[in-house]
C-alpha cells in the first residue's frame, strides 16, 4: 500500500513580492515532498510595479499588472493566508498577523517591498498617500481620475519628490489627465533639492526634462514641504501649491513593523549577506527592496528582487536538503526604461540619450512577457490511473476534482434514501424526526437543538478554514432561532509530523473558540485523527426557548427573505481549476465568514418558516420549505443577488460536483439558460438564511436586515398550490 509521505518543514514567504511570487512558481515546478509553503499576503492580489506608470497613465487594465496570489497558490500547492504581518516572533518562530493566528515556520522569507509614505511632514497622513504601497495609491488615483474627469474635484496633483519614479509617475498622471478631456489640470513636482533626477545620466535626465516641458508638467526645486493641508501644500517659503490629490514619492521607507523584528538596520531595512540569509538569524531570508545587500550595496529596484528568485528559491531548497547554498552577485548597473507618459520610453545607461516609442514597444514586451508567467500556468496533469480498474471507476472520478465545502456532499436523493429508513422518534424529549435542519430536544422548561456537520476544506488557511466550518455549523441552530451553547471539534488532519501536526491543531482551535466565543459558545473538547485531507466539523447545541423555529411551515402570501449573496460552490469550483479571480475568491470568502446571529435574532421573531441555505441549494432548501399542503413559491431571479464573478462563472460552463444531483432532486421548471437559474442549485457553504415572513412584516423586516449590515434581499413569495416558479 503506498503511504502518503508526512508534512515535516514549514517554510513561510512573508509578503507576494516579485521575488517570492516567482519563488512559489518555482516550487510549482519542482515541489519538495516533505515541505509545507505558506504565503502570506495582506490582499488576493500582488501589483506588478514595473507596469504601474502604463497603469496611471491609461495603457494598462488594473488586473494587468496584477499577480493573482490566490491562483499562483493553488497551482503551487501552498497556503495562503490573507492578513497584514505585524510580527515575527523570533524565539517561538512564529509570524504574527493580525485578525489570526500565528504562523509557524521552520524557514521564513521577507519580501514585503517599502513604503514611500512621509508621515514626518505634517499632515501627510491625512491628506496624501505614498506611490508606494501600490494598491491604495491605484485605487485612490481611479476614484480621483473618475472625480475629477467628472467635475467633482479639481485636477491638481501634486507630487513630492522629483526623482525618476515621482517624474514618471507625473507625466502618467498629467498623460491621463489630458487624455479624459480635463481641463485645466495641473499636475506640480515638489523637489527639496537644487537639481532633480539625481542618480541618472545626462541623456536621460535631459530627455525626461524635455517630457515634462511638453507636457506642461510644473517642477518646483529647492522646495521644502512643511505642512499638507486638505487642499494646499505649504512650503518653508511661505508659498503654496493647491491640490486635490498628492502623492508622495521620495525616498523608500521600510514598513514600521520590521523594526520589532531585532533584523534590521539603523535605516530599518533588513541586513542580508551572500545567501539572502538575514545577518541577525539563519532561519530568517529577505529579498527585494526590504532587503539591504552588505556583500554589494545597490540602489532599490525591481530588477534586483527579480533576479534574486532563482538564487532564494536554491537556498531554500539547500535548508530543506542540508546542501550547499549558493551567493547572489547584482550586477553593477542596469538598463532603466522609464515611461514618458505616453506610449514612449527613454532609456538610461551609460549617459545615453534614446528616447521614443520603440523603447516602449520593447518594455512593454518585458513587463508582459514577465506577467504571463503568473496567466497561464502549464496544465499539471493527474496522477494516472492503474491499468487496471474496476468498471465504472472513470466515469465516476469524471474529468473534474471534487469540491471542497459542501460541494463535497453527498446527492439530496441519496442522503433522503436513507433518511426514510431510520425509525420514527419514540423518546418523548425529543421532539423532531429526521429531516430537519437540527435534532429539538426538551431541556427543562425550553428546547434544546443539536446539529453536526464537518467541511472537507476548500481554504489552505487552516484558521479561516476552521472560522467558516464553525459558522457554517452554527447556521442549522441560528435558522432554527436558538443561540449557540457548546461546541465539539471533529478534525482530520492529513499525515504530517508532530511539530506541524501540534501547530495545525493549534491554528484550528484558536480559530473555533473565538468564532464560536463570539456567539455565546463554548468549544468544549472534541476529537481528532489522521486521513488523506483536512476536513473540520463540529457538533454544536443551542438553546431555543419554548419554540424552535422550523424549515417548514411557510404560509401562502408569506415572502421569501434571503440574508447572503448565493455563488460559493461555482466560486470554490473555478478557483480549484484556477479559472476564478482571486478577488472574487476572497469576497466569497468573506462572505462565508459572515456569521448568521445578527440576521437571525431580526428574523426570528416573524418568522414562519426559516432554514440555511447550504448542499441542497437555494432551489433545494426552499423545496424542503414547501413540503406543506398546497404550498408553492415564486422566484423573482432578478432580484437573488449573486456573489461576484460567479454570474461570469457559470455562463463559461463551471458546476460545483453536486449541481446535477441538486437540480434532479427538485421537480421545477428551468431553461438553464442565465446564470441565475444556473445558481438556484449551486451549493453553499455557509450561505445565508432563507425565511418565510408575514408579507405585512416583510418590508420592515428587510429594512432592519439593511440597517444592520446584512446583505439581505427579497427574492420571491409563497403562494397557494405547489412547486417552485421563476418570475
Amino acid at each position: 500500500m503506498h503511504t502518503p509521505i508526512p508534512l515535516i518543514r514549514d517554510v513561510v514567504l512573508i509578503g507576494g513580492g516579485h521575488t517570492h511570487a516567482l519563488v512559489a512558481r518555482m516550487f510549482a515546478m519542482k515541489p519538495m515532498a516533505g515541505a509545507r509553503l505558506t504565503l502570506i499576503n495582506p490582499a488576493p492580489t500582488a501589483p506588478y510595479s514595473g507596469m504601474l506608470p502604463g497603469y496611471i497613465a491609461g495603457h494598462y487594465a488594473r488586473m494587468d499588472l496584477e499577480i493573482d496570489l490566490v491562483r499562483l497558490a493553488r497551482f503551487a500547492g501552498a497556503r495562503l493566508v490573507l492578513g497584514q504581518v505585524t510580527g515575527i516572533d523570533r524565539v517561538a518562530q512564529r509570524v504574527q498577523v493580525a485578525g489570526q493566528a500565528d504562523i509557524a515556520y521552520d524557514i521564513a522569507s521577507v519580501n514585503v517591498g517599502i513604503t514611500t509614505e512621509a508621515p514626518t511632514i505634517p499632515g501627510f497622513t491625512e491628506n496624501a498617500l505614498g506611490a508606494k504601497p501600490l494598491a491604495r495609491y491605484t485605487a485612490e488615483w481611479d476614484r480621483f481620475l473618475s472625480d475629477a474627469t467628472a467635475g467633482r474635484r479639481t485636477p491638481d496633483v501634486v507630487v513630492i519628490g522629483g526623482g525618476v519614479a515621482g517624474v514618471e509617475l507625473s507625466l502618467a498622471m498629467m498623460h491621463h489627465l489630458k487624455a479624459n478631456g480635463v481641463t485645466g489640470a495641473r499636475v506640480t513636482i515638489l523637489e527639496r533639492a537644487d537639481t532633480p533626477l539625481n542618480g541618472i545620466g545626462k541623456g536621460a535626465r535631459k530627455a525626461l526634462l524635455h517630457h515634462i516641458q511638453r507636457l506642461g508638467v510644473v517642477l518646483k526645486t529647492g522646495a521644502e514641504v512643511t505642512h499638507i493641508a486638505r487642499d494646499q501644500v505649504h512650503l518653508a517659503d511661505g508659498s503654496s501649491i493647491p491640490k486635490s490629490f498628492c502623492v508622495g514619492s521620495t525616498t523608500a521607507r521600510p514598513h514600521d513593523w520590521l523594526q520589532g523584528t531585532g533584523l534590521t538596520n539603523d535605516r530599518g531595512f533588513i541586513d542580508v549577506g551572500e545567501t539572502l540569509q538575514t545577518l541577525a538569524d539563519p532561519l530568517i531570508y529577505a529579498a527585494g527592496d526590504c532587503a539591504d545587500l552588505t556583500h554589494a550595496p545597490r540602489p532599490k529596484a525591481g530588477v534586483y528582487a527579480v533576479r534574486e528568485a532563482p538564487v532564494l528559491f536554491h537556498n531554500l531548497r539547500a535548508d530543506l536538503t542540508g546542501s550547499q547554498r549558493k551567493a547572489f552577485r547584482p550586477q553593477k548597473t542596469f538598463l532603466k526604461l522609464i515611461q514618458t507618459g505616453g506610449k514612449g520610453a527613454i532609456a538610461d545607461k551609460a549617459g545615453l540619450r534614446l528616447d521614443g516609442p520603440l523603447l516602449w514597444k520593447w518594455k512593454n514586451h518585458i513587463d508582459l512577457k514577465f506577467m504571463r508567467q503568473f496567466e497561464e500556468y502549464p496544465e499539471m496533469p493527474a496522477p494516472p490511473l492503474p491499468r487496471d480498474v474496476a468498471q465504472g471507476v472513470r466515469e465516476e472520478m469524471g474529468d473534474v476534482p471534487l469540491c471542497g465545502g459542501c460541494g463535497a456532499k453527498v446527492a439530496p436523493a441519496d442522503l433522503q434514501t436513507v433518511l426514510q429508513t431510520l425509525p420514527a422518534t419514540v423518546r418523548k424529549d425529543v421532539l423532531s424526526g429526521p429531516g430537519d435542519d437540527a435534532a429539538v430536544l426538551t431541556c427543562g422548561d425550553g428546547q434544546q437543538v443539536l446539529t453536526t456537520d464537518h467541511l472537507r476544506a476548500f481554504v489552505s488557511d487552516h484558521y479561516r478554514m476552521a472560522r467558516i466550518t464553525a459558522i457554517h455549523a452554527m447556521g442549522d441552530i441560528w435558522a432554527m432561532g436558538a443561540k449557540p451553547q457548546a461546541a465539539l471539534a471533529s478534525i482530520i488532519l492529513p499525515r504530517m509530523g508532530a511539530k506541524l501536526q501540534a501547530e495545525t491543531l493549534r491554528e484550528i482551535m484558536q480559530a473555533a473558540t473565538e468564532t464560536f466565543g463570539a456567539a455565546g459558545a463554548e468549544v468544549v473538547g472534541g476529537h481528532s485523527s489522521q486521513g488523506a485531507e483536512l476536513t473540520i466539523g463540529f457538533s454544536v447545541t443551542g438553546l431555543a426557548g419554548e419554540l424552535a423555529i422550523s424549515n417548514s411551515g411557510a404560509q401562502a402570501g408569506d415572502v421569501l427573505i434571503l440574508t447572503k449573496p448565493i455563488g460559493t460552490g461555482t466560486i470554490l469550483a473555478a478557483e480549484m481549476r484556477l479559472l476564478a479571480q482571486g478577488g472574487w475568491v476572497e469576497a466569497a470568502y468573506r462572505m462565508m465568514e459572515h456569521p448568521l446571529d445578527t440576521a437571525a435574532g431580526i428574523l426570528t421573531p416573524v418568522a414562519h418558516a426559516m432554514t440555511d441555505v447550504t448542499g441542497f441549494g437555494l432551489a433545494g432548501h426552499l423545496d424542503v420549505m414547501l413540503k406543506g399542503p398546497d404550498v408553492g413559491a415564486t422566484l423573482n431571479l432578478t432580484d437573488i443577488p449573486l456573489l461576484e464573478g460567479v454570474a461570469t462563472l457559470a455562463d463559461q460552463g463551471v458546476r460545483s460536483t453536486i449541481w446535477s444531483a441538486n437540480r434532479a432532486a427538485v421537480q421545477m421548471q428551468a431553461d438553464m439558460t442565465t446564470a441565475p437559474e444556473i445558481l438556484l442549485f449551486d451549493p453553499q457553504t455557509a450561505g445565508g438564511l432563507l425565511a418565510a415572513v408575514p408579507a405585512a412584516k416583510a418590508q420592515t423586516t428587510l429594512a432592519k436586515l439593511l440597517d444592520a449590515g446584512e446583505p439581505a434581499a427579497i427574492i420571491g413569495d409563497v403562494t397557494d398550490g405547489s412547486g417552485i416558479t421563476l418570475g
